[in-house]
């Protein structure tokens, strides 16, 4: 699958952007070319040789901020999108094997989940738990479970029932080694493109969160943050709120690309587009003989 999607042009732009975020994430701190956290007296500078992107209303160097803030707005989305991949598949695939109480109480929970707002509740959870960005993340990852919930038990009701399947649990097969074997390889796929849209889903919660100030404690930077700080100081710096902006929604943009990217690599529209290359390729050699070999 990694090798369609990279075949795709909307697959490698993704896959670039997102590599550029990801190095941001682990390097962002050692590559900050000043403190994030110092303060000085230049405050509101616009941007210069010492402070490329300026400085803020209390004089640090906003690139350095930015680089440094990266990490945060990463973490927190990785740990939306994961908790709820936890969460929301195994109950997903086990709620078609294990019988009719566990599909209720499953569907009924996962039908609770989607009623509940979970922007609300993230902010619930931190005033209860403190502020801290881990807790809300993980129950917001809880909340948007129901989506891979489903996913995954559409696309195992669709294997379950076909005759491969069920010759192998008639001829004793065990239910891991079906899962293993069978079901995983047709589920995967469906739930990769749900990962790759929750990991964007997840930038934007955590940019929510913390342009609201709720999971991390100033001066820490994040791009939500220095997005609501610049946004009080627009008119010396009018320009400011761009940058961080921009980079909230080009990496949500890419997430949303590749999840894109995935769909149409997998199912019948991968083996269709592969089916189409095929065809092409072979027209172009018809079309493009090789040269007679000298006398």
């Amino acid at each position: 699958m990694v090798r369609r999607v990279l075949a795709l042009p909307s697959g490698r732009i993704a896959v670039v952007i997102l590599a550029v975020i990801a190095v941001l994430a682990a390097l962002g701190p050692l590559l900050a070319p000043q403190d994030p956290l110092a303060t000085s007296d230049n405050t509101l500078a616009a941007a210069s040789g010492t402070h490329w992107l300026g400085t803020d209303y209390l004089g640090r160097d906003v690139l350095s901020r930015l680089l440094d803030g990266s990490r945060v707005s990463v973490l927190g989305s990785l740990e939306v999108a994961l908790t709820a991949l936890v969460v929301g598949v195994v109950p997903g695939i086990l709620s078609v094997y294990l019988g009719r109480a566990f599909e209720w109480i499953t569907l009924r929970l996962a039908d609770t989940l989607v009623a509940l707002p979970f922007l609300l509740f993230a902010v619930a959870v931190v005033a209860l738990l403190g502020n801290g960005i881990t807790q809300a993340m993980l129950v917001t990852g809880v909340l948007v479970s129901p989506l891979f919930y489903r996913v995954s038990r559409a696309a195992t009701l669709a294997v379950a029932r076909s005759q491969y399947v069920e010759t192998a649990i008639v001829s004793g097969a065990s239910l891991g080694w079906v899962v293993r074997r069978h079901v995983w390889v047709k589920v995967l796929p469906p739930i990769a493109v749900a990962l790759a849209q929750t990991v964007g889903v997840g930038f934007v919660i955590v940019s929510s969160l913390t342009f609201l100030g709720i999971g991390v404690q100033p001066p820490a930077p994040t791009w939500g943050g220095l997005l609501a700080s610049d946004l009080g100081y627009l008119s010396h710096r009018p320009w400011a709120p761009l940058t961080p902006a921009l980079l909230i929604v080009v990496t949500v943009w890419a997430c949303n690309l590749l999840a894109d990217a995935v769909r149409d690599v997998s199912g019948e529209a991968g083996r269709a587009l592969l089916n189409n290359r095929r065809v092409r390729a072979n027209r172009l050699d018809k079309a493009d003989p090789a040269p007679a070999g000298g006398a």
